[in-house]
């Protein structure tokens, strides 16, 4: 972001001080030199080892001129190069940007035009789509002693609070993705905001979801900050899972909710010794109540569910342990954050209605990289002039400041005239004893416009009948909310990150349809 780009107006905070990540991260390799900061597969890195590493690849980048103000770029799966390459980005003051390896070649090359790396490194695996691209130069992760050579080692660059630190793609499925910037500012104030929850230098942290998702960031960057051991997972699965968990004694963890589903359902879970983990913590999409009940129950230490943008903005968190009776919930919103509801025509409604969910906290992007329009169409402003973020999700906020979602507004169901939120129909059908997955979209109806369907993944064993299970979940529904049908599944499309993709449930239903 340029200094003349317009920005986000985040709140502001009187004598803050903020600390250079670089820094940070070098300091553990003079004060805790001997400890594992690093495990990938059979081999572990102290922090000595960790950091020279890091300021030798960031000195092969100065070599290169790269520096504060420049970017690069990387396509790669979870790996022990992977998270070095990101540190020492950030070591160099240049802005890291980690592009979402599930993205079709040409999103991929969108995202190259849009952010212009001076670099673009590659895992093995991603090396062929990576060189398909028109990079100015790609750079295989294997390759890294090579790359770095007998470059000197750099100290951390100096940076300031509007520098670029990194920046995440949305997945670009419609229309051309957007560049979600994160300028120093925002990183280090959500890093002094991590601080719950027991994470210290001690800590053991899993990292099972991909660098390029914020989900992960947020776990990943706040282990290297406390000078924690970060266990790094190529891809997830459930069994690596658990043995790593056990191996390691990890203490921390961000899941998503698919797999703490596929967690709870592992036959063996409950065979392996997970008392070494203090806290799970949970994003990208809310969690069941009765998924909290099964992890409180049978997986030790505390979780914590958080609700968020990838952008900043509305964030909440759910302290699952201190308010069993808010399961249903996304939590509150967090320290420095501001919440509000408002109708279809942006106006602010009272406490207890439904509407948009709208927030401002001292975690705010600057903007969408390169695109105005777009930044300000996420935007509602209030009176006095203060930036807000549109979350596009349908809920109300409680007496008790606990925020209830309901439904995407882009997902809500039309039927007659009626709003149908599929969360309340998603909700009943999980409470059917041969139901493990579901998702409800709408499709057209002659009669009523839309209508709901329901799409279900039956537990291992079960074969449900889909007219009998339709028949008991309209029972416990309101009559306007009734299903249609009922299809089972094998399983559901989902995002990298675990979010089902309606958008392709939807799509055989509605492509022939007019607009």
């Amino acid at each position: 972001m340029t200094a003349a780009a317009f920005r986000l107006n985040a709140p502001r905070i009187e004598g803050e001080e903020l600390a250079c990540f670089g820094e940070l991260v070098a300091a553990h390799g003079r004060t805790r030199p001997d400890h594992i900061a690093l495990i990938d597969g059979g081999r572990h890195w102290t922090w000595a080892e960790f950091t020279d590493l890091v300021a030798r690849l960031a000195g092969a980048l100065a070599a290169r001129g790269i520096g504060r103000g420049d970017m690069v770029a990387s396509l790669s799966e979870n790996s022990a190069p992977h998270v070095a390459l990101y540190t020492a980005v950030l070591w160099s003051g240049a802005c890291m940007v980690p592009l979402p390896f599930s993205a079709s070649e040409a999103a991929l090359q969108k995202m190259l035009e849009n952010c212009r790396p001076r670099l673009l490194f590659a895992s093995d695996t991603y090396a062929a789509t990576a060189a398909a691209l028109r990079a100015p130069m790609m750079v295989r992760l294997s390759e890294l002693d090579a790359f770095i050579g007998d470059a000197a080692p750099a100290e951390p660059a100096q940076v300031g609070p509007d520098d670029l630190f990194d920046m995440i793609y949305s997945s670009g499925t419609t229309g051309a993705p957007k560049g979600i910037a994160h300028d120093h500012r925002f990183r280090t104030r959500q890093l002094n905001r991590m601080t719950e929850h027991g994470m210290d230098g001690d800590s053991v942290v899993l990292m099972s979801t991909p660098l390029y998702s914020n989900t992960t960031l947020v776990s990943t960057l706040n282990a290297q900050v406390k000078g924690a051991t970060l266990v790094v997972m190529g891809k997830f699965d459930a069994t690596k899972f658990l043995e790593l968990s056990q191996t390691h004694r990890v203490t921390h963890s961000m899941l998503v909710p698919v797999q703490y589903m596929r967690l709870m359902d592992h036959p063996e879970f409950d065979s392996y010794d997970l008392s070494s983990y203090r806290c799970k913590t949970s994003t990208s999409a809310p969690l069941p109540g009765s998924l909290i009940q099964q992890i409180m129950d049978r997986w030790p230490g505390n979780l914590v569910e958080y609700y968020g943008m990838t952008e900043g903005g509305p964030t909440t968190s759910l302290d699952c342990g201190a308010f069993p009776e808010k399961w249903d919930t996304v939590g509150k919103a967090n320290p420095g954050c501001t919440l509000h509801v408002i109708d279809e025509a942006g106006k602010q409604l009272p406490p207890g209605s439904y509407g948009e969910i709208v927030g401002r906290s001292i975690t705010m992007m600057p903007g969408y990289y390169g695109d105005e329009e777009k930044t300000r169409e996420l935007l509602w402003v209030d009176e006095a002039g203060d930036h807000y973020i549109r979350t596009g999700d349908m809920g109300r906020i409680d007496e008790d400041g606990f925020v209830h979602l309901l439904d995407r507004r882009k997902d809500m169901i039309i039927s007659g005239g009626f709003n149908i939120f599929a969360a309340d129909l998603e909700a009943v059908l999980r409470g059917h004893p041969d139901v493990a997955d579901v998702a409800v979209i709408a499709i057209p109806s002659r009669d009523w416009g839309e209508t709901p369907l329901g799409f279900v993944v039956p537990r291992d064993g079960s074969a449900p009948d889909p007219e009998a299970l339709r028949q008991w979940a309209n029972e416990r529904l309101g009559k306007i909310q009734r299903l249609s049908a009922i299809e089972l599944r094998d399983d559901l499309p989902r995002s990298e990150i675990g979010k089902v993709l309606k958008r392709e449930l939807r799509a055989p239903y509605w492509e022939k349809t007019p607009a």
